[in-house]
């Protein structure tokens, strides 16, 4: 029996390697899958999936791992993503599901349901650090994937815009944290706020700061979120029903899914 030839990814491909090493094997429509708002506070968890096409056309000029870009580089690149990407897709987890089901469930859950919603099959899949199984199609793991394949890299930037641009247009409902700045992640404005506020709706309460300014540290981090913010004063004058772990119905769980 031969033994297929081994698959060579050559450093000076850069960014762009691993995709074509993996074309020159057969597989054409490669998809990278990342996320953005894991180590925030507060705010939505955002996936995001992309498949660029072969060739010139898919070489995104200044496409990087998106922490390393300037906004308006990130906002430019997302634009030719957009504009190039022979498919792409951005699945939002709201807070309360990632205090209902965990922060890892729902990263695994968001990356799954990006795929999943690309109109263009993945032949092959790669995604940043943490594997996906039951994808129906081969794919790997990669340690710092969006440092080194393009499409990881793109869906990289498509997921940090949009969820940045979402913490701008919560910055406006919530105006006492400071969203539009820090994003929702933890600074020391950020925990200042939230110790003078308490933490509003769109906080993750499975989280120890959050938690903390709440009251509720001493409950198990899925039990931390009350079924009824009950504040309206810090609320922008509503109640704000929330779910109850022990009440969920998956059928009501499907992340939002944007129309970007």
């Amino acid at each position: 029996m031969l033994t297929p030839p081994r698959t060579v990814v050559r450093r000076e491909g850069g960014l762009y390697a691993l995709e074509r090493a993996l074309q020159r094997r057969g597989f054409r429509h490669v998809a990278g899958a990342d996320e953005a708002g894991r180590g925030a506070c507060a705010g939505p968890l955002v996936a995001a999936a992309a498949v660029l096409p072969e060739g010139k056309r898919g070489e995104i000029e200044g496409l990087a791992d998106s922490k390393l870009l300037t906004p308006l580089a990130r906002n430019r690149i997302y634009e030719e993503v957009v504009k190039r990407a022979l498919a792409y897709s951005v699945v939002v987890i709201p807070a309360a599901e990632v205090d209902a089901r965990g922060l890892h469930v729902c990263n695994l859950l968001a990356m799954r349901r990006a795929l999943a919603s690309l109109p263009v099959g993945p032949e092959y899949v790669l995604t940043d650090g943490f594997p996906l199984d039951g994808m129906g199609v081969p794919g790997l793991a990669v340690w710092k994937g969006d440092r080194v394949a393009a499409c990881v890299a793109a869906a990289s930037v498509l997921a940090k815009v949009t969820r940045d641009r979402i913490m701008v247009e919560l910055d406006g409902q919530f105006p006492d944290y400071g969203f539009s700045e820090h994003k929702g992640y933890v600074t020391p404005e950020h925990n200042a706020a939230l110790t003078e506020h308490g933490p509003c709706a769109e906080h993750r309460f499975s989280y120890i700061n959050v938690a903390n300014a709440s009251g509720r540290d001493s409950r198990p981090p899925r039990s931390r979120r009350p079924r009824v913010l009950t504040d309206p004063s810090k609320l922008g004058g509503e109640v704000v029903p929330d779910l109850d772990p022990a009440s969920l119905d998956p059928a009501e769980l499907g992340a939002a899914e944007l129309d970007l």
